[in-house]
């Protein structure tokens, strides 16, 4: 069948899929099948949908349509109820958790069976010439058989095929059960026979879902022996016509589908990617009106149920986190294409694990997060559905996150308990981010470099606009913002933003282009028009180079927007115990958020190092103007050093309040050695020294160079030495770190293999061969030097740690010397 969208070979999955043939009783194994009155007698109850499913007594008979032999079926499965004791594991497991997803199929074989296959998509070819690719591929591409069912019996009425599916549903095996590395991760053991069974099977007009009863031995060292789960498997019909693809484009952060393409090149293959997204389209009555850029309804909305189980006054603040999109949606032509419902209560033919549903799903965890995951159809990226996870505890993760972020500017963050309408609003964010990951959006982490960080204390602009252009950014809430700009909540959460605007309406915009290579052009002149806007740039998450790219960062300078970030985290330190304090015995609260501070503070300082050897990645289209890569600007590093030697290298004891560590029993050295320590690793690393030499390489005397790093490195560590001042303990174990790790780039560690250390000296040579080993050398020699001279100076501690200093410099380069010998 010729369709619109290209064909997609199958090819086998590289995971392994187990494949299970039935054990059939010996009255039942004869290979004739009996008459249908036979099998499907009166007394069997029957329900229609999309297969017929029969049930007598404990047995369950699925009557095949002969229209659905060979149709592509997703089937998904989940945790519908989980074990109390399962909670306890490191691992565990709650109700509507994905344990499973394939596709499947169901044909007749010989010998009266009816086979189950799995499939898999990730091979395209659509050249059956006698010359092409696409009979290669297909033979090359068997698929896997997961089950062989023999034939009941046939409706010759209703042309349909009756199989048992009992044994298959009781059997311990990983099509309607756990995978075999789900039980290893969770402590799951052998199935236990007595204590499991069917509990139903339900037909739909295009799903059917079975529900099954499961224990098992448990492998814990704890708790009961035995675990028992509820599971839901989800049986859905894909399209007959896959929807059409859309191409993906580096510039627009969409989560993907990627495949192999034999045909595009034909002297060889390329791997090709294609968004995943909700299929919207107009009803047939308003395409014209679409087309003509009118607001229509789409044919089929975007629908979300919100858990019964959720406690109700955070329903109306989940259901607006979804609705919020709305907005966005009416850019790519569509009113009213997404929107949020209670779940309809006491119909039975509705529940939650229904992979035709889309639902926010409230878990009872102490876990402190929330996800967005979606099921999408292989074939063309098409979302189905999703069950978005909201964990209970992420309200003490956004109450941490409040205070210590935006405590210093809004008044109602004081406090351990918030308002509900202060928790609510902090959920609906939540939900609203989360929605956006359902809707086929990735993090965009680079959304809050785009505004300038003077900008954020700027009531009108970031009341006006957000203190980020996306809600897909980690951006939180804007700690730039300081008390005398009496900025309200408008400019303290994130909300959605100009870049989500303009990624719905690039994923979602109907083109005429009647096939997904004719749009490519279409969608790259929009792309072009568009971004001449900077609010509309994208920074993906994974980029370990850009500076612009990070978690939990604001503003276009991370070094100004950090500064005023501190100020602010003074301000709440001291106000923390008041705001902690509660008659219960102990200080388990002022812990916690003094920990929030800490981990804030780290932030920043992560925030500024990656200004350090920084490569801006701006992806262009080979028409656009500019290099996709540029180098962090010489002055911009220079103004990182200075932060890090000003806000972390000259000890930060503001941070150690004695009031606060004496009654949470934090060891202030250790604190400060964590804090410090990281940064360090870091900028006299590998990783960021050779990226200092290529900058000197390509762009000569204007970088910023290796022996700038280590000019401002070494003033930063031994200042005191300048002014024969004594080194007090912190600042003796930043010395004797930044020491250490000097020496390990000169003596690389033995590199273990297995269990046996190896100083294989060939695997270690580009470690060595190179400007770095060059530089460091040199920079211990000078620093040996003034070490010698200042330990005459200096007396006590400071001079015997002087001299420990330079008798470890002196030991490593005897270290160094027989290791250069054996070279």
């Amino acid at each position: 069948m010729k369709i619109n969208t290209r064909v997609l070979c199958i090819i086998l999955s590289f995971i392994a899929i187990p494949v299970f043939a039935q054990k059939i009783p010996d009255s039942l194994s004869s290979k004739t099948p009996m008459t249908y009155e036979k099998v499907i007698s009166a007394k069997v109850k029957s329900h229609q949908g999309m297969f017929v499913v029969h049930q007598q007594d404990e047995n369950y008979y699925l009557e095949i349509p002969d229209s659905l032999l060979n149709r592509d079926i997703l089937m998904v499965s989940r945790i519908a109820k989980s074990s109390i004791e399962g909670l306890n594991t490191r691992f565990a497991s709650y109700a509507g958790d994905k344990i499973n997803e394939r596709v499947i199929t169901f044909e007749k074989g010989p010998g009266n069976k009816i086979f189950m296959r799995g499939k898999t998509y990730s091979v395209l070819s659509n050249d059956s010439t006698e010359n092409g690719m696409y009979r290669s591929v297909i033979s090359s591409s068997v698929q896997s058989i997961l089950a062989a069912f023999p034939v009941k019996a046939f409706n010759t009425r209703s042309p349909g095929t009756v199989i048992d599916i009992t044994l298959l549903l009781n059997a311990d095996n990983a099509l309607f059960s756990f995978p075999a590395f789900y039980k290893k991760l969770r402590n799951i053991g052998a199935q236990q026979n007595d204590r499991s069974y069917i509990k139903s099977i339900r037909a739909y007009p295009t799903n059917v879902e079975i529900r099954v009863t499961k224990t098992f031995a448990s492998l814990s060292d704890f708790g009961s022996s035995a675990l028992s789960y509820e599971l839901n498997s989800s049986l859905v019909l894909l399209p007959r016509v896959p929807m059409q693809v859309r191409y993906t484009d580096r510039r627009v952060g969409y989560f993907s589908t990627t495949f192999t393409d034999f045909d595009t090149n034909p002297q060889g293959v390329e791997r090709k990617s294609i968004i995943n997204r909700w299929r919207l389209e107009p009803k047939e009555a308003d395409k014209e009106k679409y087309f003509k850029g009118e607001l229509v309804e789409p044919k089929k909305q975007i629908i979300f149920y919100i858990d019964p189980a959720t406690p109700k006054k955070w329903v109306p603040y989940l259901i607006q986190g979804v609705n919020d999109w709305q907005s966005a949606f009416e850019k790519a032509g569509f009113k009213r294409a997404i929107i949020a419902k209670e779940a309809p209560l006491n119909d039975s033919t509705w529940n939650l694990e229904d992979a035709s549903h889309s639902a926010i799903v409230y878990k009872p965890s102490e876990e402190q997060n929330a996800s967005g995951p979606h099921i999408h159809d292989p074939r063309s990226g098409e979302i189905l559905e999703s069950h978005i996870n909201w964990y209970h505890n992420v309200m003490r993760l956004l109450q941490g996150w409040y205070m210590i972020q935006a405590g210093a500017i809004d008044p109602r963050a004081g406090k351990m308990t918030f308002d509900d309408q202060l928790m609510g609003e902090l959920i609906r964010f939540v939900s609203s981010h989360e929605v956006g990951h359902t809707l086929g959006l990735a993090h965009n982490y680079g959304s809050s470099s785009t505004v300038p960080s003077e900008k954020l204390r700027d009531k009108k602009f970031v009341e006006a606009f957000g203190h980020t252009p996306s809600i897909m950014d980690y951006a939180r809430f804007n700690y730039v913002a300081q008390p005398e700009d009496h900025i309200n909540s408008k400019g303290i959460y994130p909300r959605i933003g100009d870049y989500d605007f303009w990624a719905i309406e690039w994923g979602y915009k109907l083109l005429k282009g009647k096939t997904a290579l004719s749009e490519v052009p279409l969608l790259g002149k929009l792309t072009a028009n568009k971004l001449t806007n900077n609010r509309l740039w994208f920074g993906p998450e994974s980029n370990r180079d850009d500076p612009r790219s990070q978690s939990e960062d604001l503003g276009d300078n991370a070094m100004i927007s950090s500064g005023y970030g501190i100020k602010n985290l003074k301000r709440i330190l001291a106000k923390l115990p008041d705001w902690t304090k509660s008659d219960r015995e102990g200080h388990e609260d002022l812990s916690t958020m003094y920990g929030h501070i800490i981990s804030q503070f780290t932030r920043y300082m992560g925030h500024v190092t990656k200004n350090i050897g920084g490569v801006m990645a701006t992806p262009k289209s080979s028409a656009q103007t500019g290099t996709v890569f540029q180098r962090n600007p010489a002055s911009k590093q220079e103004e990182a050093m200075a932060f890090l030697d000003q806000q972390l290298f000259d000890t930060p004891k503001w941070l150690l309040r004695q009031d606060i560590l004496d009654n949470i029993g934090q060891d202030p050295m250790t604190l400060i050695a964590k804090l410090q320590v990281p940064v360090i690793n870091r900028l006299v690393s590998n990783f960021t020294i050779n990226k200092l030499i290529v900058a000197e390489a390509t762009d000569g005397q204007n970088s910023y160079k290796i022996s700038d790093l280590f000019i401002d490195m070494n003033r930063s560590m031994f200042k005191e030495l300048n002014s024969n001042s004594e080194i007090d303990v912190y600042r003796r174990n930043l010395q004797k770190v930044y020491i250490n790790k000097l020496i390990s780039l000169i003596n690389p560690p033995a590199i273990v293999k297995g269990s046996v250390i190896s100083d294989d000296i060939d695997q270690n040579d580009e470690i060595v061969q190179n400007d770095m080993t060059s530089v460091v050398k040199v920079e211990l020699k000078k620093l040996n030097i003034l070490l010698k001279q200042k330990s005459s100076v200096l007396t006590g501690l400071s001079k015997y740690h002087l001299d420990d200093l330079s008798e470890r410099i002196e030991v490593s380069f005897n270290k160094n010397a027989a290791y250069q010998n054996r070279l």
